[in-house]
């Protein structure tokens, strides 16, 4: 059985072909640009690569050029869209609404177009691509709705809750959502079987680390509390963005600098986090080098960046009463071996010691980088949603 999984962007519509016989990618690309030029870069699994410049006004075209290289040319995988049995789509915000991966109908995609409010960025280019997937998939191809913001349903009113009005929760609906939820299903159940542990009967705090992150506690398989909130904006500094700041600080900025909420929003979104307290830039790699020739803005930002995942361990073990195992995932969990270092340095206290050897220079790979006698295990888990998404996609249409 073979699914097309689809992340798409306001602009972009990446992709991955899966074979579930053996869970193996059989072609993979980016439509990108869309709405502005249009390109296409695509890979297959056997090595062989098609890139090329597109017009794409909208999603359609990008689709009709994605079923175009995927059936015919040089790098063709497949001879026909009936060779897919499902489409998987990861969505961002799902809101209250949706607390599990569900098959789309015309009122799903109705529905996950009007919580766009809620992530302008992401859900209304969902929508577009679920309704360009319909016009360019056969009729009898199901689709799947998979959300980022499910995972977290499980948590409960008081992490969920502001102290706003409860008006506004019930009428606005704000409140607490988290995301990366899709990722964190994955790593956590992942680390479980590498333990050879019930997932049931552990307390995980998992640390998605990339340009953007969160952390997020997993009682039992089930998540407790995360850092982001009622969008991607919140809980750690980002490669571009503030996390946690003091809202009166964020209301006197926008006077000093005479910003409408709308400029206030991309100030925080766009350049802040790493790029604004260092200059330097938004990429992780940047920082590091520049901190280790001396800048010091780019140290201070590795440092604020440290010292707030060590506060969210301990918060979470806190909330959790207990703690069993910490994992690194994303691109800077997976391979930012200083920052895994300097976030366990000095938790001996707290039951973690890391076995230096073991996470010194080791990208991307699974592997538990505690010390034998560590009383909580540190793992690095490599994430893989387009998998997961894959997986609830066949789950759904079997």
């Amino acid at each position: 059985m073979i699914i097309l999984v689809v992340n798409a962007g306001s602009s972009s519509l990446k992709y991955q072909l899966i074979d579930m016989a053996d869970e193996s990618v059989i072609a993979k690309g980016n439509c990108d640009r869309i709405g502005i030029d249009g390109h296409i870069s695509h890979k297959t699994g056997d090595g062989r690569s098609y890139d090329a410049d597109c017009s794409f006004p909208t999603h359609t075209e990008a689709f009709m050029k994605l079923v175009e290289v995927l059936t015919t040319g040089d790098a063709k995988v497949i001879d026909n869209m009936d060779k897919i049995s499902a489409v998987g789509h990861r969505i961002v915000q799902g809101a209250d609404i949706f607390d599990k991966s569900v098959v789309v109908t015309d009122e799903i995609i109705d529905k996950i177009d009007e919580l766009r409010e809620l992530a302008p960025v992401h859900n209304h280019a969902h929508a577009l691509a679920l309704r360009a997937c319909k016009k360019v998939v056969p009729e009898n191809v199901p689709q799947v709705a998979v959300f980022d913001t499910a995972f977290h349903q499980t948590m409960p009113p008081k992490a969920y809750m502001f102290g706003l009005p409860y008006d506004d929760y019930e009428t606005l609906h704000v409140r607490k959502y988290g995301f990366h939820g899709t990722s964190h299903r994955f790593v956590s159940s992942a680390l479980a079987e590498a333990m050879g542990k019930d997932i049931k009967d552990l307390k995980i705090v998992s640390c998605h680390l990339g340009n953007g992150s969160s952390i997020t506690a997993v009682d039992g398989g089930k998540s407790v509390d995360t850092s982001m909130g009622f969008t991607p904006l919140d809980g750690l500094v980002m490669g571009t963005r503030t996390g946690s700041v003091d809202p009166s600080a964020v209301t006197f900025v926008a006077s000093k600098h005479h910003f409408t909420p709308e400029q206030m929003s991309d100030y925080m979104n766009k350049k802040s986090g790493f790029l604004g307290v260092s200059g330097v830039g938004s990429d992780n790699r940047d920082i590091s080098d520049a901190a280790e020739h001396g800048n010091k803005r780019a140290k201070l930002v590795s440092e604020m960046l440290v010292y707030e995942i060590k506060k969210y361990i301990g918060s979470y073990a806190a909330a959790m009463n207990g703690l069993d195992a910490v994992l690194f995932t994303g691109g800077i969990g997976e391979n930012a071996y200083n920052v895994r270092a300097e976030v366990c340095k000095n938790m001996e206290f707290f039951g973690i010691k890391l076995d230096e050897k073991a996470n010194d220079g080791m990208r991307g790979q699974l592997k538990k980088i505690s010390a034998p006698d560590s009383k909580v295990e540190v793992w690095v888990v490599p994430t893989n949603e387009e998998l997961l998404i894959a997986r609830d996609t066949l789950a759904l249409i079997s």
